[in-house]
């Protein structure tokens, strides 16, 4: 004889709820499709015509990608995007786990203490950036003041690897607290009862740290690192503050010769079609990191599990 449902899961134990109908994901879905598909698709398009601003577009065919293939200047900006990604990635990443691993403790004067820490988050880019230009500059800033220190006539930005240094410093400094709440988030989670087992046999901080810790962090370190990789290809704000791609282009990373071409130099078409390329680049890392890493099959809900 069938035995009758009890109307319980049978892997979760919970009410045999079914999953949400479309419905659900209808305003979403809706917002979502009117303002990205619906923008790239006409971006994808505008990428096929020559437009100043003025007139109607005319179709071109490939001219605009021709142009992009034999332009130093875009080779070059691709390289210099790639390289402050990298190095974003580097620095952000290490500093973030230790200082979200710490913050998720029981220190005293913890709160206050990462009160302070994040408040660089809550400032806009362009703002951060002016000041941090400000503290900068080399006759009534920082380095002008250290001369000592600093050497030379104090202009960090006037060499390409004193820029790339600045630009690098100040991603990090504002966007480090963001990775590092993510880090906190995701150490609290992790099951006390690992540590108590590990105490137990023995282990001390590093090897908890490196045997429990890091590995229950897998997915947030690549949700952090899929973050950093399209927060480094899309920075724009940063470099025309501060560097304005410069000296000569030297800092002229890809969103932001975009820009010149689209907003300087009114090659609306040129500039549609470096903002697909990015698009592509940082999609097409993106979905390399998640299959990768294996992050699309991770089913538990705990941590590296």
């Amino acid at each position: 004889m069938k035995r009758p449902t009890t109307g319980r899961s049978r892997h979760s134990g919970g009410p045999n709820v079914g999953r949400p109908g479309f419905a659900w994901a209808l305003p979403a879905t809706v917002f979502f499709a009117l303002f990205a598909i619906v923008p790239l698709i006409g971006v994808a398009v505008m990428s096929f015509t020559s437009w100043s601003g003025l007139g109607s577009p005319e179709f071109n065919g490939l001219d605009n990608w021709n142009k992009l293939l034999g332009d130093k200047v875009m080779m070059q900006s691709l390289w210099l995007s790639a390289l402050l990604t990298l190095l974003g990635v580097v620095i952000q990443t290490p500093l973030s786990i230790l200082l979200g691993v710490w913050a998720a403790g029981q220190q005293k004067n913890r709160a206050v203490l990462s009160a302070i820490y994040f408040i660089p988050l809550l400032l806009s880019s362009a703002a951060v950036s002016v000041l941090w230009r400000a503290l900068l500059d080399p006759n009534f800033g920082i380095p002008g003041q250290l001369a000592g220190i600093f050497g030379g006539d104090g202009n960090l930005l006037g060499s390409q690897a004193g820029a790339i240094a600045v630009l690098t410093f100040v991603g990090a400094w504002q966007f480090t607290p963001l990775h590092t709440l993510l880090y906190q988030g995701a150490a609290r989670s992790v099951p006390p009862v690992l540590y108590q087992a590990a105490e137990i046999d023995g282990a001390g901080t590093m090897r908890k740290f490196f045997s429990i810790t890091l590995p229950q962090l897998r997915n947030t370190i690549v949700t952090s690192g899929i973050l950093m990789v399209v927060g480094g290809l899309t920075t724009f704000d940063t470099v025309l503050i501060l560097t304005k791609g410069g000296p000569g282009t030297d800092t002229t990373i890809t969103p932001y010769y975009m820009y010149r071409k689209a907003f300087q130099s009114f090659d609306f078409g040129v500039g549609s079609a470096i903002a697909l390329v990015l698009v592509v680049i940082a999609t097409a890392i993106s979905l390399i990191m998640v299959r990768a890493t294996g992050y699309d099959k991770m089913n538990s809900a705990q941590e590296g599990i």
